[in-house]
């Protein structure tokens, strides 16, 4: 993976803009990528804590292809026993 020099989002478009060493920039449009992949509010609730929260997170979960796996483990739910 290329290095990325910086990452932020951009609350005007929605979109986490990376910029690369190599020149490079990037634009992940998070509405397009909540649309996607989250398919509760709970899902929606954790990818939105991570974009203003971890801009960086994020876009390293999007551009190594592991959102899902990432939404199943934060946002399991567990059962109670008695």
């Amino acid at each position: 993976m290329r290095k990325i020099l910086s990452c932020e989002f951009n609350l005007d478009t929605a979109c986490v803009e990376l910029s690369l060493e190599d020149g490079m920039l990037l634009s992940i449009d998070c509405t397009a990528v909540e649309n996607e992949v989250a398919n509760s509010m709970y899902q929606r609730s954790e990818l939105d804590w991570l974009i203003y929260n971890n801009p960086l997170a994020y876009a390293e979960l999007i551009l190594k292809g592991a959102t899902e796996k990432y939404l199943k483990t934060v946002t399991s739910s567990k059962t109670f026993e008695n």
